[in-house]
């Protein structure tokens, strides 16, 4: 299963904020033995939210999707969510008692009478508000829950709620995918030659080892090696045969070669 995420926010794309979900998001995978496919950055714009949800729903793919699910005129996601889906949206029971939990503790925290009827509270009640058979995902920061359909799975925006409830939905659901995606990368440090004169080895390289991903990552300023390339080749199994091929091609193109490395 592909791995995508999706994240949504008009003070991504404007600069106001940083981006930190991509750099996360690739970590938790990793350290499970999974990595990301693709991410979507998408701004506060309802038909743009529900065309990346539309397609995220029939991609079959695991998707998280950071931001939006708040009660504010600026948070589409879940109404996109439903839209994408053809779904009603509904308020789901047990999302309605975790957030009334949540105001009760905020009352007795601020010393003052819960009143759950409150205008200012009802309105807090929409951000329990799912496609109708959505799942809940727990938030441990604050008790408001994401939600879950089928396998796009859509958490808030900020990070020190969004991390938890991904990991928790990776280690909850989907634990039997863990280390699906490991790989292992041999390359070596490539100088004196250009990624052109290199494509023909790296083709022939592919085309004999079935299952082995040749990769080429050239560097102008490297602050150990300069300008070089670092060229290697990944597979899920040890490539040490595909690497042996590559580096006996290479010496015999006459390039300098440099430091190996595995991961």
């Amino acid at each position: 299963m592909d791995v995508g995420l999706i994240i949504v926010g008009d003070e991504i794309l404007s600069g106001k904020r940083q981006d930190k979900h991509l750099a996360k998001v690739i970590e938790l995978l990793s350290a499970r033995g999974l990595a990301l496919s693709w991410a979507r950055y998408v701004g506060d714009d309802r038909p743009r939210i529900t065309q990346a949800l539309r397609d995220a729903f029939a991609s079959g793919d695991l998707v998280f999707s950071t931001g939006g699910i708040g009660a504010t005129p600026d948070d589409h996601t879940r109404q996109c969510a439903a839209a994408a889906l053809g779904l009603a949206l509904e308020l789901h029971p047990e999302a309605k008692a975790l957030i009334l939990e949540r105001m009760r503790d905020v009352a007795a925290e601020q010393g003052l009478p819960f009143e759950p009827d409150r205008a200012d509270n009802l309105h807090r009640l929409n951000m329990g508000v799912f496609p109708a058979g959505a799942a809940l995902i727990p938030n441990p920061y604050n008790k408001i829950p994401g939600f879950s359909v089928g396998h796009v799975h859509f958490v808030p925006g900020f990070p020190v709620m969004a991390w938890p409830m991904i990991e928790w939905v990776l280690d909850q659901r989907y634990a039997h995918l863990h280390g699906g995606a490991r790989t292992v990368e041999r390359s070596v440090i490539v100088f004196g030659a250009m990624e052109a004169s290199l494509t023909p080895l790296m083709e022939d390289i592919e085309t004999r080892f079935p299952g082995v991903k040749v990769f080429s990552l050239p560097s102008v300023d490297h602050p150990q090696w300069g300008r070089h390339i670092e060229l290697g080749v990944k597979a899920a199994v040890d490539p040490a045969e595909a690497f042996a091929a590559l580096c006996a091609g290479l010496q015999q193109s006459g390039v300098r070669l440099g430091a190996e490395m595995v991961r």
